[in-house]
């Protein structure tokens, strides 16, 4: 696939970028691979992943949340950067802002997220304590769309994993994060070829 056809793809990080890393190794290790990462935006000009980014060749930019009055006018920032690089479409990877159903309406059906459980279950935050607290067999990772209701888009892929004897929250989320950076290159690929119209 030739880089005029890729979509142009932002991410969007907090800190140190461990799943924006996995989306650029994918995006830059297979020719055939449908998104180019082109930018990636951090609402804290310090966070690791912007060096990580910057280090891969990708052009990085930051938009201090605490530098605007409120929450809509850093998301009108925001989207300015976005749209003045021609981004087409959006993953959050430890994105940790939640967004305006302004901003999420303006990039419906182009604006992913990874969640660290098997959605529909464990919606919001402390994913890996609570489904230890129910017992369940299998946890895992969904990447979806994102829409204005917190954690219910349409899911694009998941991941499982075993809840193994002895584990702890930690344990948990360790493993979890390692099928986190195998689902979200796999479901980043299939939202850019769904934005292109089933074209591989």
């Amino acid at each position: 696939m030739s880089g005029a056809e890729k979509v142009r793809t932002a991410v969007l990080i907090s800190g140190r970028g461990s799943n924006m890393a996995s989306l650029i190794a994918a995006a830059q290790g297979d020719p055939a691979y449908p998104a180019a990462i082109t930018l990636v935006v951090s609402n804290r000009p310090g966070a690791g992943g912007l060096a990580r980014a910057a280090e891969a060749g990708v052009a990085t930019d930051a938009v201090d949340h605490k530098a605007f009055p409120d929450r809509e006018t850093f998301e009108r920032a925001l989207d300015a950067r976005l749209r003045a690089a021609e981004i087409e479409l959006v993953a959050l990877a430890g994105f940790m802002r939640v967004l305006t159903p302004w901003f999420v309406t303006r990039w419906e059906g182009r604006l992913l997220n990874i969640h660290p459980s098997l959605l529909p279950a464990f919606r919001g935050v402390d994913t890996h304590a609570r489904a230890l607290a129910a017992g369940v067999a299998e946890h895992g990772c969904s990447v979806h769309y994102v829409t204005p209701e917190l954690d219910a888009g349409p899911v694009i892929d998941r991941e499982t994993v075993p809840v193994l004897p002895g584990d702890d929250a930690a344990t948990l989320a360790e493993r979890v994060l390692a099928r986190e950076h195998v689902l979200y290159p796999r479901a980043l690929a299939e939202a850019a070829r769904r934005l292109r119209g089933g074209q591989s």
